[in-house]
């Protein structure tokens, strides 16, 4: 295999990457969104930061929701320091 020949398939395969690259960009500009769908729908999050409050340079609390359970975390010094559990009222 020459010189030539080598030359020549890296040219073929830059011209197929850029008709390829080219076609993509081509679906994605000028097909109607919706027509097809490029990522399932996602369910509803069940995980939640509802707020995070900074007590110092070294702990945090953080207030997280789960389905119905809201739960304070105290972290600092790059672990869990506590956590209380609490249930949502529902209203």
């Amino acid at each position: 295999m020459g010189l030539v020949q080598i030359l020549s398939m890296l040219a073929a395969l830059a011209v197929t990457l850029g008709l390829f690259g080219l076609a993509v960009w081509a679906f994605r500009r000028y097909v109607p969104e919706g027509v097809i769908p490029l990522a399932p729908p996602r369910a509803a999050r069940r995980l939640a930061i509802v707020e995070s409050l900074m007590l110092d340079t070294q702990r945090r609390l953080v207030l997280v929701r789960l389905d119905d359970q809201e739960r304070l975390i105290l972290l600092g010094e790059g672990r869990l320091l506590s956590s209380v559990s609490t249930v949502k009222e529902q209203s």
